[in-house]
């Protein structure tokens, strides 16, 4: 491996792990402030079931993490992933789009400059 692979990798590896521990951290707020209820369904959970009680923020902002939980909510996996699915619905289809578009933006293209600085 080159000295840059490495470089990039680490940054990969720590914006990973970086990203992680903010999500531990928001989880770990959202569930001393919430009772153990999902806010769609009203199923309960206790420590048996607790890993399918998962945070939504509201605004759909991972990073807007508010310590007072306002951006919070608590929800089952499955009406999670509903949300999740209604806010992907709407922001609306073009039928004129294909499907198997092709992303065109790199965000490691300048990373070699970007590296330098």
């Amino acid at each position: 491996m080159t000295k840059e692979t490495n470089k990039l990798d680490k940054i990969i590896r720590e914006t990973r792990q970086n990203a992680e521990k903010r999500a531990k951290g928001y989880r770990e707020q959202a569930l001393k402030l919430f009772p153990w209820v999902c806010g769609r369904c009203a199923r309960a959970f206790d420590h048996k079931n607790l890993q399918l009680l998962e945070v939504h923020h509201k605004n759909n902002n991972h990073d807007d993490n508010p310590s007072d939980g306002s951006n919070w909510e608590l929800l089952c996996t499955y009406c999670h992933e509903n949300e999740h699915s209604k806010h992907k619905d709407s922001l609306g289809r073009n039928d004129s789009e294909s499907a198997t578009e092709v992303a065109t933006y790199s965000p490691f293209a300048d990373l070699k400059n970007m590296l330098k600085k």
